[in-house]
């Protein structure tokens, strides 16, 4: 088969950190109702993820967004990934993070059962392979809900 013709990715993202977002992602739509991420900004040290609240998750939320992670990443998921053209996109899959330019055909990332979403991005095999997930810190301004992060 062919190889798909995918945009130029020019980042080296941080596997298990990148993995972590994708689980991060999904956790906050289904915890809380939201969209994805409106940015990110992944390392190997510290990585930071802002989603649109209405309000602002209570210490317990936080530490059950935590604790839903771990659990992820201990299942040991599968992350697979399966190519399609923007005419074949499976219901349900969200493509208003795409750039203008993205190609016709696009890589959908999924973990499990858990998460899809197209990205183009650098992942661990499976969920065991993150580690440890850890909220390092949060914070909340304008509907604006920030979560800090590591990996180990």
């Amino acid at each position: 088969m062919e190889q798909p013709v995918l945009n130029e990715h020019n980042k080296s993202e941080h596997r298990p950190s990148h993995t972590a977002e994708h689980l991060l992602n999904q956790t906050m739509v289904r915890m809380f109702g939201c969209g994805r991420s409106k940015n990110a900004h992944i390392e190997r040290k510290k990585s930071k993820i802002n989603f649109d609240l209405p309000e602002c998750p209570t210490a317990e939320q936080i530490a059950d967004i935590e604790r839903k992670i771990n659990e992820l990443i201990s299942a040991d998921l599968p992350v697979t990934y399966e190519f399609v053209t923007r005419d074949n996109i499976p219901e349900g899959i969200k493509l208003d993070k795409l750039p203008d330019d993205a190609s016709e055909t696009l890589r959908l990332v999924r973990i499990g059962d858990y998460d899809v979403c197209p990205c183009i991005g650098q992942h661990v095999e499976s969920t065991g392979e993150i580690g440890s997930f850890r909220i390092t810190s949060t914070s909340y301004n304008e509907s604006s809900f920030r979560i800090v992060f590591r990996v180990t």
